[in-house]
């Protein structure tokens, strides 16, 4: 469950870290829907034979389906002002992808708040670092720039 906060609080948040968020497996159950979802059918990503024969030993994740489960991995550590009505993905400053999720492979979130903008009356836009740490390695999965535009009602 995400933690509420005053919207005086949520928009002095700036710096503030959040996380990390529980561990989520990336499963080759889920790697062959997101291929099937979208098309992407290359090898790495779905053929466990042919994969096992690359420098990655195996199936990777797609990069996009590591940064689509951004949502996923940030719902119970995202801090929300009183009064949201709803949350929306605003998009991204910028993606990083810095290492491959093997399939079977756990990820966990980290998020920093960078700025939190009032953009007009009732509409706080918030631009966070997230970063998507793979359990056992060094290097992330990846770093993004998210913007969510937080909407408060009455």
């Amino acid at each position: 469950m995400s933690h509420i906060v005053s919207r005086e609080e949520f928009l002095s948040l700036a710096g503030h870290r959040c996380g990390p968020s529980e561990w989520l497996c990336i499963d080759q159950e889920r790697i062959d829907r997101f291929a099937e979802a979208t098309g992407d059918f290359q090898f790495i990503h779905v053929d466990p034979q042919k994969a096992a024969r690359t420098p990655f030993g195996g199936t990777i994740a797609h990069g996009f389906l590591t940064l689509s489960l951004l949502p996923k991995l940030a719902e119970d550590i995202t801090i929300r002002p009183e009064g949201v009505v709803m949350g929306i993905n605003y998009g991204l400053n910028k993606v990083r992808l810095l290492q491959p999720v093997k399939s079977g492979s756990e990820v966990r979130l980290h998020s920093e708040i960078l700025r939190v903008v009032e953009k007009q009356q009732g509409r706080l836009l918030v631009t966070s670092e997230a970063t998507v740490e793979i359990k056992g390695e060094a290097k992330p999965a990846l770093v993004a720039e998210t913007l969510t535009m937080f909407i408060l009602g009455g």
